[in-house]
């Protein structure tokens, strides 16, 4: 983890909010920002550097990293990212069928006759024959999902949700990349991190046209957020563990040399949308993953852990599972 800046978002139940650096074992508090979202626009508006702008405003107080991060500190890690004012200025989607293994998940999920390719694999060869396209060349278009506003996102150590409606929830390990609209509607990438996309693979798995509704469950990001990371490849390890026991582990990878797309024609397809370049929105876009325990017949729990590590991006992601009570009624919604 040498020579890359980290932050993370903090919340204290009388402090409020803040932003701080990671210099392990301790993490360093940052003045005047609350968010780094607000950080990112205000290195924006003064022209200055993002690294630039955190050194400067690194102040003398530090926090001991280790136990916050267990939960053992009246501190407590929030999402990595998101908008500090309004859930609704967040928008939180992810590209899919980047990854082979994804590919080949699905193709067995949707599958009655493995010997014929489904349009999921199709997808991917698409992806593999044109999502690199050369510099200022427009490559193919990936498939792309939403996941809902900022109200989605959770932080490391909190708790992911199988709503009532809800068939399953099972982790996806990927890394997001995290933006900001500009005044003007210009995206800028603000950095990297570690993302569990988690979604209800048993409601996708009766259509696969159930996809979209599937997808739209929280996710978690964090801790950290690594602004000066590339994105050339990235390899780690996803595991579940139940009762602290380990049932399930997988070493993933991502990043370009390990996807059928290049970043660039990823950030395109995604913001080449006029809605997507709302002045002053947030963005969390998840890149997709190589493996989850679904695509091995593991069934989560209530209170399973899942843990999403990757090299480069700081500490794990942990997140346990909550499965609500099955007790779904219909809305009454009436007429005004």
């Amino acid at each position: 983890m040498k020579n890359t800046t980290r932050l993370v978002q903090l919340i204290h139940p009388e402090l409020g909010r803040r932003v701080a650096r990671v210099m392990e074992p301790s993490l360093f508090l940052l003045q005047n920002f609350q968010s780094i979202y607000e950080l990112a626009l205000a290195a924006l508006d003064s022209g200055k550097g993002l690294k630039d702008l955190i050194i400067s405003s690194m102040a003398e107080e530090s926090l001991d990293y280790n136990s916050i991060y267990e939960s053992k500190s009246a501190w407590s890690l929030l999402p990595s990212f998101d908008h500090p004012d309004s859930p609704f200025s967040c928008m939180v989607s992810g590209t899919g069928l980047t990854h082979h293994n994804s590919a080949l998940n699905r193709q067995m999920m949707h599958s009655q006759q493995t010997e014929k390719p489904t349009d999921s694999l199709l997808m991917y060869e698409m992806g593999v024959k044109g999502g690199a396209p050369k510099a200022w060349e427009i490559g193919v278009q990936p498939e792309w999902f939403y996941k809902g506003n900022g109200a989605v996102l959770r932080g490391h150590g909190q708790s992911l949700e199988v709503p009532s409606y809800g068939e399953d929830g099972g982790e996806e390990p990927e890394v997001a990349g995290l933006y900001l609209i500009d005044r003007t509607g210009k995206p800028w990438r603000i950095g990297f991190t570690t993302g569990n996309e988690f979604s209800d693979h048993v409601m996708e798995k009766v259509n696969y046209l159930y996809l979209a509704p599937s997808k739209i469950r929280q996710c978690a990001i964090g801790p950290e957020v690594v602004i000066d990371g590339d994105f050339d490849s990235y390899s780690g390890e996803v595991s579940v563990s139940r009762d602290g026991q380990l049932i399930w582990s997988a070493a993933i990878n991502s990043g370009e040399k390990n996807m059928s797309h290049n970043l660039a024609n990823l950030e395109y397809h995604h913001f080449k949308y006029e809605s997507h370049r709302i002045p002053l929105q947030a963005h969390v876009h998840y890149f997709g993953a190589d493996a989850f325990s679904f695509g091995n017949k593991i069934v989560l729990e209530n209170g399973d852990k899942m843990s999403v590590r990757w090299n480069r991006l700081g500490r794990a992601l942990e997140n346990s599972i909550y499965l609500a009570p099955k007790d779904q009624m219909p809305l009454d919604i009436q007429q005004l």
